[in-house]
Order: structure tokens, then C-alpha cells, then sequence
């Protein structure tokens, strides 16, 4: 009986593992696309200052 339990507490401890291990994926990957976004965003926002400052507005 003790075997039994120890089969059933390591299957319950390496299913627990790697459905971490999921998560820990999913987290570490958002987090990546969360920074390309924001260096993205701010590449843009740059290049549209520098191109704001360069060609100057046509007021007639």
C-alpha cells in the first residue's frame, strides 16, 4: 500500500512540474511580447518626433 501511495504522490508531484512549467512558458512569453511592444512603440514614436522636428509644418 505504500508503494502505491509513493507511485501516485511522484505522478501527482511531476504532473504539478510540468504544468508549472506551462505556465512558466506562457508567462516568460508574454512577457517578451510585452517588451518588443513597448520597444516598438517608442521606436515609433521617436522616429515621428524626429520626423516632426525635420519637415516643417506648412502653414499658408
Amino acid at each position: 500500500m505504500n508503494r502505491v501511495v509513493a507511485v501516485v504522490t511522484r505522478g501527482a508531484l511531476a504532473s504539478t512540474v510540468l504544468m508549472c512549467t506551462g505556465c512558466a512558458v506562457v508567462a516568460v512569453t508574454g512577457a517578451v511580447v510585452t517588451v518588443a511592444a513597448t520597444v516598438v512603440s517608442t521606436g515609433v514614436k521617436a522616429t515621428g518626433a524626429v520626423i516632426g522636428a525635420v519637415i516643417p509644418d506648412s502653414k499658408d
